[in-house]
């Protein structure tokens, strides 16, 4: 129950219309007095006027009320200051005292003067004791859902107005400002815990704001919220009043089959799409808006990374950030989906059209540092409020404040941001960027590790593992430290799957030397095996790789024009056929000569020229294959899904030559790649009923010079158990096992033993 009092002519029928949020005309939802069960009831004055005339009692009316949800309004009456006769005395005596009952009863009481609202009573007791053990959660470092009582909160289930709550204890005074008040502060409210609130009739959502802060010496900023839900297209940067629970869901079946720990993927095919939506596809001078919108990307991404096979689409950072160049990797806002591309409710169609399609959607997130722009988090209340007060622990290598996680506001902050984007935005997974950077001070080993981060880590992930258990964290780290992707129980820091950028660098570094050289560096390209059952590994080409001068992936390749792509083929074989999960950066799958700039869209034209549309056709049949054989994603995290195959007389040009099994028995693949500049013989397992061939990077489809693949069938190998089959300079091939005639298998032979 609500109650709105004024004056004659405030506009309070006007009011409590405008914030009932029901449908209907004034009609429909208006009792004048008569008690008909509408949600708003009128001249309450006039309605103990008639109680009293027909004898009898106001009160137990006003009981009843009370227990309804109903807006009551009612004219300001008082005995004044001329004669009144007897039944005027008691009729006003008797509204009034229903009124102060009313008032101690309801949720919410506003008074008009002037026509301007004023909430004279903003909180129930209820809500008050919510928000107190909110708030002592948050202090002390335990709150995942901070976002549920900071920031801007519409008030009660009529959104009647906005309760803006904010952290800054160092603050000398904290006053509102917006365009609902003409950007005239309007002071707010300190609680003893350090938090400052103000409940607005008149805010409404979609309107503007900030905090005008004033520190303890004096000074005053103009600051965003740190909480705020949506913010201003930049350049501009003040908060946006959002209401995220109006967008209606539509992907239950998919959260239904994605609730649990098997929806991480150990076990299923898992090949990421890592995009940056500022720049996968760009308008032209369309109105000055290059960007495609989140819908706009939902009718154009989706199906495209659908057609090729991709499992989950992963976003560069999208939380709200100032400069472009910073590809959202330097954040001003932890809770605020970037306004570049349109509004909350535009991300969550694009996940929830993902998740119909059978798509995932993975975050990128930045956990270690923000922008020290000062509308921003830095020095927020005039004290070193999120960073450490120690300036030269405070800044990072990018020019950027860490956060400081020897404050458990700060833990609480970051982890609820985390929360927030699984729960209110359904994503599925997140990557956190820079772990480093919260393992060791400065993401620098040589100074010793960070304490307050690995703790940050471990408290953090063990709750969102409890919280989401079907949701994939994953580390982005470039150390050496262990357990990454251990449980926080077993001492763990408590992610799914850590980035393998050693396997990364080594076989990026290997296939940019010549053939003579290889020879001599077979070590090189096995080396990440022999550490790869440590953590859970996921095997990036990520967008780190084709920026700032170190070319893209084909270019990368050793040789010429034909030989990069030849070599590029076999590369992505061996990435799909390895064990560990896929992650491409945008424009890999167009085998760009070109680096990513985040200025310009993909090179689409490229597709015009037969050797990019050869390689794209060969990307998505390699794409499907992988989804379709359960050798390449079952097991992979288990020893015996994976068998370097014996190369007899590895040397010379043969040491060039790997061969390796994936899967155990009758289901399993055996893989042969060649990175030399010869033809090759890769030697076979026997099976009695021989082997067909799955793949082969040379077909003259793919751009390859084999036009006839199925003329590659093995052959026998005189006086030996195996098979054998010749493939070609810088190819690969992918075979499976023939199944018997009869549906029966045999047995591989000791030829060919794993080592």
């Amino acid at each position: 129950m609500e109650l709105i009092i004024g004056g004659t002519g405030q506009g309070k029928l006007d009011y409590a219309l405008s914030q009932s949020g029901c449908q209907g005309t004034p009609e429909q939802l208006v009792d004048d007095g008569i008690l008909t069960g509408k949600p708003i009831l009128n001249h309450f004055h006039l309605l103990c006027r008639r109680l009293l005339q027909d004898g009898k009692a106001v009160m137990p009316v006003a009981e009843e009320l009370a227990r309804r949800e109903i807006v009551i309004v009612c004219d300001e009456i008082g005995c004044g200051v001329v004669p009144i006769d007897a039944f005027e005395r008691r009729w006003r005596e008797e509204t009034g005292r229903a009124c102060c009952y009313l008032a101690k009863k309801a949720e919410r009481v506003v008074r008009l003067y002037c026509g301007v609202p004023e909430v004279l009573k903003p909180l129930r007791t209820e809500a008050v004791a919510a928000f107190e053990e909110e708030a002592q959660r948050y202090l002390q470092g335990d709150s995942c859902t901070a976002y549920r009582f900071l920031g801007a909160q519409p008030m009660g289930a009529a959104q009647a107005g906005i309760r803006f709550t904010v952290y800054a204890p160092a603050a000398k005074q904290v006053g509102l400002i917006g365009s609902f008040n003409g950007w005239r502060p309007q002071p707010m409210k300190r609680l003893p815990t350090g938090f400052w609130v103000l409940e607005s009739a008149s805010a409404r959502v979609g309107d503007l704001y900030k905090y005008r802060i004033t520190t303890a010496q004096g000074e005053s900023f103009d600051r965003a919220d740190p909480m705020a839900f949506y913010a201003e297209k930049r350049p501009n940067t003040a908060s946006s009043i959002y209401l995220l629970s109006q967008y209606v869901w539509q992907d239950q079946a998919w959260r239904s089959a994605h609730k649990d720990i098997g929806a991480k993927g150990f076990d299923r095919p898992l090949s990421i799409y890592e995009v940056h939506a500022g720049s996968w596809r760009i308008h032209g001078e369309r109105g000055g808006e290059r960007f495609y919108t989140y819908a706009e990307l939902a009718d154009t991404l989706l199906p495209y990374a659908k057609e090729n096979g991709f499992t989950h689409i992963e976003f560069l950072p999208l939380a709200e950030h100032p400069l472009d160049a910073s590809w959202g990797y330097q954040m001003s806002s932890c809770f605020s989906p970037t306004s570049r591309y349109g509004e909350p409710a535009g991300l969550m169609y694009f996940v929830d059209r993902c998740h119909q399609e059978g798509i995932g959607v993975i975050l990128d997130f930045v956990p270690a540092h923000f922008i020290p722009d000062f509308y921003a988090l830095q020095q927020f209340d005039g004290s070193c409020l999120y960073e450490s007060e120690q300036a030269d622990a405070r800044y990072s290598e990018w020019g950027t404040v860490y956060f400081d996680f020897t404050k458990p506001h700060v833990v609480s902050y970051v982890k609820s941001a985390l929360d927030f984007w699984l729960a209110v935005y359904h994503f599925d997974g997140i990557r956190y960027d820079a772990v480093s950077n919260l393992l060791y001070v400065k993401g620098r080993e040589e100074l010793g590790r960070n304490e307050a981060g690995i703790w940050f880590l471990k408290n953090t992930n063990y709750q969102l593992q409890q919280r989401h258990p079907g949701a994939m964290l994953i580390a982005e780290d470039s150390s050496l430290f262990a357990k990454v992707t251990a449980p926080v129980a077993y001492g763990g820091l408590g992610f799914d799957y850590k980035w393998d950028l050693g396997w990364m660098n080594e076989t990026l570094r290997y296939l940019a030397l010549p053939p003579a050289r290889r020879e001599q560096e077979r070590a090189l390209f096995e080396h990440a095996m022999r550490y790869f059952y440590q953590d859970i590994f996921l095997l990036p080409f990520s967008h780190d790789e084709v920026v700032h001068g170190k070319k893209t992936i084909i270019d990368k390749m050793y040789g010429s024009y034909d030989e990069k792509f030849a070599q590029l083929r076999t590369l992505y074989l061996y990435q799909y056929t390895r064990p560990g999960k896929k992650l491409n950066f945008m424009g890999n799958e167009l085998a760009e000569f070109r680096e990513w700039d985040a200025e310009k869209e993909l090179g689409w034209n490229l597709t015009d020229y037969p050797a990019h549309q050869c390689f794209t056709r060969f990307f998505s049949a390699l794409q499907h294959c992988y989804l379709e054989q359960p050798a390449l994603y079952r097991g992979d995290y288990d020893a015996r899904s994976f068998a370097w195959q014996e190369q007899p007389e590895a040397v010379g040009p043969r040491a060039c030559v790997f061969q390796y099994r994936r899967g155990a028995g009758e289901t399993a693949l055996q893989v042969g790649l060649n990175f030399s500049a010869q033809e090759q013989w890769l030697t076979l397992p026997a099976w009695p009923s021989g082997y067909e061939v799955i793949l082969y990077t040379e077909a003259a489809v793919f751009g390859g010079g084999c036009p006839d693949v199925k003329a590659l069938a093995p052959e026998p190998v005189r006086g030996q158990a195996g098979c054998r089959v010749r493939i070609a300079a810088y190819s690969g091939i992918l075979l499976k096992a023939k199944e018997a005639p009869g549906g029966e298998g045999g047995h591989a032979s000791e030829a060919g033993k794993a080592r």
